[in-house]
């Protein structure tokens, strides 16, 4: 019974915190795997007219279908830096329809210059200058998340060599106890075994940090 009841208590709380497709933002939808910019579009198109209440929803949409749908739901995400460049393609895309709006208004309003095609003409204009510092500044988002990454990447190489260090330690630690034991030298056994257990600890500690 207590099973039973740990075991819905953990799939609310995944529902808790899973993505809601039928809520998420475009660049929440780009966050997993298979949803680049122009199938959260589909996705962010088909919900204006229908809900998604499930996987079996979700995979309706056009591109969509049954794996993506499930890593929808099972929140399979895509790493940082892919994300941020899914992110970057979409404010490229959105940048260019709104520079494109923005001439298309431009010429009405020149050819036919009245108060309403000015601001119609002025509103496209500004849409598109924010489209193009969305456009920055994503890039920067992706720069940042480039560094951090490599930065990880280099974390993690010196762990690994401070590991494969503390695991050839212990292994010589080992064998002195050994020799140790094998003279019954007890005052050397026990200042070995200390030195073994700081091993065991530092090694725990690295591939904690590791993971």
């Amino acid at each position: 019974m207590k099973r039973l009841l740990l075991v819905m208590i953990a799939f609310a709380i995944s529902l808790a915190y899973a993505l809601n497709p039928q809520t998420a933002s475009k660049e929440e939808l780009m966050s997993i795997k298979g949803i680049g910019p122009i199938k959260a579009a589909a996705i962010m198109k088909y919900r204006r007219s229908h809900k998604i209440r499930s996987a079996e929803d979700l995979a309706k949409v056009n591109g969509i279908g049954e794996v993506i749908a499930a890593n929808c739901y099972n929140d399979v995400k895509v790493s940082d830096v892919k994300q941020k460049k899914r992110i970057v393609k979409s404010k490229k895309m959105d940048a260019k329809k709104a520079k494109t709006k923005a001439r298309k208004t431009a010429k009405k309003a020149k050819e036919n210059p009245t108060k309403e095609s000015k601001a119609k003409a002025t509103k496209s204009k500004a849409k598109a200058k924010k489209a193009k510092k969305e456009v920055t500044k994503a890039k920067k988002d992706l720069g940042k998340a480039k560094k951090e990454k490599a930065k990880k990447a280099g974390d993690a190489k010196k762990l690994k060599a401070k590991l494969k260090k503390d695991q050839a330690k212990l292994k010589k630690d080992q064998a002195d106890l050994k020799k140790a034991t094998k003279a019954k030298d007890k005052k050397k056994i026990t200042s070995i075994k200390k030195k073994i257990a700081r091993d065991e600890a530092r090694i725990a500690k690295d591939k904690a940090a590791l993971k």
